[in-house]
């Protein structure tokens, strides 16, 4: 019996030993107090941590109050206090999206909101405030360590995936010139997710200056971040959320609670051209659409993604969902950082001067800008320009972008005419400026996309006066129809876009009319894109709301 006793002891002595590093490993939050030892977990300090949190529970029952009760609510004694906040939340949906939300750190998901309200409404409010409490000291207990801060009436920004990437094109570049607009004449927040898309945060110096300017690409989260609740708020999700844990709390936070959602609807390319994305893509998008489905507002970027999104908002008939409004405001056509006199007039001189000397004038460039993902169609502008290369046609191409998924053909393919000595190379990583200084030295740009939301390539190579080879549908064909400079091709044939290809090099008539055309289209900058898609978004003024047309 007595070697037994012993035996005990000093397991239990083993156990007390190992505690800490367990709930280290298990809840890393709770060392939010210094460094955990083995004297910490006597029965006193075990009664001290309790008392914690109790405490980060009723400071939470407090911040609900603020927001539920009208006032007088600051003499009561706990327990009243969680009486009187339980009573206040009742079986409103919307009230127990928030207190999920608060008490447990995490932004629930539909399951744990529509299971609340039944509980509710079955057993009382005062007993789902109770196994929300529980909630927050068992299962959500490594999260008790977190502030909580609740937001009202703010325009939030969730700017994530923009603020954590080193991309500069497409959806990001949409995102940072859009939020750095807002933030020149509006209040808005920056916000993230944290590593697991559970709890909102407001995003860090560092991801802050990314998600606007593009220079701190991967910075670090902080480690234990100050969560944010939304509340009364205008949520916009300007970029495209993929991550099933992100958009199924997006769904919860815009069906259950009294934020609005606001989005914008860049395209649904994983939907219409399913072939053309990554593995996932599909299954990934089809999560996003259900929390937009939930949205109050749509801004689309052009009548091509509009069709596409208000096509899909039919399909919602049908499951009884109405589904958002939507609207399209068209992404700017205008061009950046302008030649200064002084590089002009030395291009103009060194061209002079080529010519007085009699020395050999570079052949035409042709550009073609964007990742070399199979949609972008950059193995078919290979083999037009080959064809006209066996023509003994003179022109030098150049790509600029990086690569994507599925891009191993286009790379093999590219070495193999490289080797061959075919003038052809690719640009990464360039700056906005060197990006538009290339768009300034092409002769022609080359877009022949199969499905674009909206071409950038196409608009920004217009805005500077040098023509281009498109499709001839969707977003592309709209945007060169708005004031022309462009060719449309059927981008499915290779033929089509040679010929295209070889008109515009030894025409010159048409080269000057395209050239003529593109100079003279109307711009749409930034600012008013911007400023347009606030307006839709503000509650107060979107009913009616009609965006300005260059």
């Amino acid at each position: 019996m007595i070697l037994r006793s012993r035996a005990l002891c000093e397991r239990y002595s083993q156990i007390r030993r190992a505690w800490p590093d367990c709930v280290q490993r298990l809840w890393p939050d709770l060392g939010e107090h210094g460094t955990i030892s083995p004297e910490n977990f006597g029965p006193s300090s075990y009664s001290l941590s309790w008392k914690r949190r109790m405490n980060k529970l009723t400071a939470r029952t407090e911040l609900l109050a603020g927001i539920l009760l009208s006032g007088g609510w600051a003499s009561l004694s706990k327990s009243q206090l969680e009486r009187t906040v339980g009573a206040a939340i009742g079986t409103s949906a919307e009230r127990l999206w928030l207190l999920f939300a608060v008490m447990t750190a995490t932004l629930p998901v539909q399951d744990e909101v529509v299971n609340l309200v039944r509980m509710s409404r079955l057993m009382g409010s005062q007993v789902a405030f109770q196994h929300v409490r529980r909630l927050a000291r068992t299962r959500f207990i490594g999260r008790l360590g977190n502030e909580v801060r609740i937001l009202q009436g703010e325009t939030i920004v969730d700017a994530h995936h923009t603020a954590r990437s080193e991309l500069a094109t497409g959806i990001q570049k949409v995102v940072r010139k859009t939020i750095v607009e807002w933030e020149a004449s509006h209040t808005i927040i920056l916000v993230g997710w944290d590593a697991d898309y559970t709890r909102l945060r407001m995003l860090d110096v560092d991801e802050r200056e990314n998600a606007l300017f593009g220079t701190r690409p991967n910075a670090r989260q902080a480690p234990r971040p100050r969560v944010t609740i939304p509340w009364n708020c205008d949520y916009i999700l300007p970029e495209l959320a993929t991550e099933p844990d992100r958009t199924a709390r997006i769904q919860a936070l815009a069906q259950f609670s009294n934020n609005r959602l606001h989005v914008v609807g860049h395209d649904c390319v994983p939907l219409t051209t399913a072939e053309t994305v990554g593995p996932g893509m599909g299954g990934a998008f089809a999560k996003n659409l259900s929390a937009v489905a939930r949205a109050t507002r749509v801004a689309t970027t052009s009548t091509a993604s509009t069709a596409e999104y208000r096509g899909w908002r039919t399909m919602l008939g049908s499951i009884g969902v109405v589904g958002p409004e939507i609207q399209e405001i068209m992404l700017p056509t205008a061009a950046e950082f302008a030649e200064s006199e002084s590089e002009s007039e030395s291009e103009s001189e060194s061209e002079s001067e080529s010519e007085s000397e009699g020395t050999h004038r570079r052949p035409p460039l042709l550009l073609c800008v964007g990742s070399h993902e199979p949609r972008k169609n950059h193995l078919a502008v290979l083999h037009a320009c080959e064809l006209l290369w066996r023509e003994r046609q003179d022109f030098e191409l150049l790509f600029v972008g990086g690569n994507s998924w599925n891009s191993d053909a286009f790379e093999q393919q590219l070495d193999r005419m490289i080797a061959f000595g075919r003038p052809v190379r690719v640009a990464r990583g360039l700056s906005d400026r060197q990006l538009w200084q290339a768009y300034r030295e092409a002769t022609l740009t080359l877009f022949p996309s199969v499905n674009e939301g909206f071409g950038l390539p196409v608009a920004e190579s217009l805005a500077v006066g040098t023509p281009v080879v498109t499709s001839n549908f969707g977003s592309m064909k709209e945007i060169a129809d708005a004031g022309g400079g462009a060719l449309l091709v059927d981008p499915r044939d290779d033929a089509t876009l040679a010929e295209a290809i070889r008109e515009f090099l030894t025409n010159s008539e048409l080269r000057d009319r395209l050239r003529l055309e593109a100079a003279a289209r109307t711009q749409r900058t930034w600012t008013q894109y911007a400023d347009d898609l606030w307006h839709y978004f503000d509650p107060q003024v979107a009913s009616g709301y009609a965006p300005r047309v260059p």
